[in-house]
């Protein structure tokens, strides 16, 4: 219904206004008695053989939504209706920031993809705290980053606000310096700032009762050098994992007319260079780190490959825009047949 009726209609409006009134309508639908339990029982598999104990935390099945589709934490109980693992919120900056000019989101129809300019648009960390704090127990990532305005000498400050605004709200956190619409954002990839932020983030996290695990969002765009780099922090840092990878500055084999549009570009493009990077980062390291595998995961094959790569959990974004909700179900009926397989039942 959804790829038939559904995707056709919300495809003939402007994506970034599509974006908002399914928020709306998904929000809306959900003040109908049962309807959370209708798409539960519809979306959702619920399995023993799925939960994944990862960096301390437990996952009921290894599919999350990758952070950018609910950036200020609106919707995290209404999304996990459709049968995620868990819920990344996000990227939050420490002030309210409205991103870069409209437009700024463009379909790529012919390469099962998009382009986001977005440039981290939030109404700031304090403001998805307020819905945060009425979280039902859902396992929540917090992405965090810097605001446009902060100059990368003081970009640690706005990392440490946000951390500390979310360290009582959510699961994990990510640190985001791999956005390419935010800018200079990058150049904290490089080796000495990287190393530096991640050390403070660690120490901060070391101080608190319970420290909760820090993972590192990293471009599809580094070469195998800088992936040595991003494996030889994680040694030093101790930080608990990475995401791999971000939306590509790459254009390459695209065939829309909107793929000249600058931002980073998601979806089925992305899906081996992602694919390239797990299985480098997790052969190189010697597994020494789990791996979150994100990029052009359009099918349970694609989920696949990642986990066969290394990945041991995954994130969906473009994916499932263009497949809808039916995608996290069938990846964990395939995650359960490959383990029934390997157990001969």
């Amino acid at each position: 219904m959804y790829k038939k009726l559904i995707r056709p209609l919300l495809f003939c409006f402007d994506p970034e206004s599509v974006h908002h009134f399914s928020f709306t309508m998904i929000k809306w639908i959900h003040f109908i008695p049962f309807v959370g339990s209708f798409l539960q029982w519809r979306f959702t598999l619920t399995d023993s053989r799925l939960e994944r104990q990862v960096f301390g935390l437990k996952f009921k099945n290894p599919v999350g939504l990758a952070a950018g589709f609910d950036k200020d934490a609106k919707l995290f109980c209404e999304l996990s209706n459709f049968g995620f693992g868990f819920i990344e919120i996000g990227t939050l900056t420490p002030k309210a920031q409205d991103g870069n000019p409209k437009r700024r989101l463009f379909r790529l129809k012919s390469d099962q993809a998009i382009i986001n300019r977005m440039g981290f648009n939030n109404r700031g960390v304090e403001d998805a705290v307020q819905r945060l704090k009425k979280n039902p127990g859902i396992l929540i990532g917090g992405n965090i980053g810097k605001n446009k305005i902060t100059e990368n000498d003081n970009a640690l400050e706005d990392y440490r606000i946000c951390f500390e605004a979310l360290f009582p709200y959510v699961d994990y956190f990510v640190v985001n310096v791999s956005s390419p619409n935010t800018p200079n954002l990058r150049a904290l990839q490089d080796r000495e700032p990287l190393t530096a932020l991640l050390n403070a983030i660690k120490a901060d996290n070391a101080v608190k009762v319970n420290p909760k695990p820090i993972l590192l969002k990293i471009a599809p765009d580094l070469t195998d050098r800088q992936l040595d780099d991003i494996i030889e922090i994680v040694d030093t840092t101790k930080i608990d994992g990475v995401i791999a990878t971000n939306t590509t500055i790459s254009r390459e084999g695209l065939k829309s007319k909107n793929k000249s549009e600058t931002g980073g570009l998601s979806g089925k493009p992305l899906s081996k260079r992602s694919t390239e990077v797990i299985r480098y980062l997790s052969a190189n390291s010697k597994q020494a780190f789990p791996i979150i595998g994100v990029g052009g995961i359009h099918s349970a094959q694609d989920a696949i490959e990642k986990l066969d790569a290394g990945a041991t959990l995954l994130q969906l974004y473009t994916g499932f825009i263009y497949e809808g909700p039916a995608l996290i179900k069938a990846i964990n009926k395939a995650i359960l047949s490959r383990t029934a397989e390997k157990w001969g039942q």
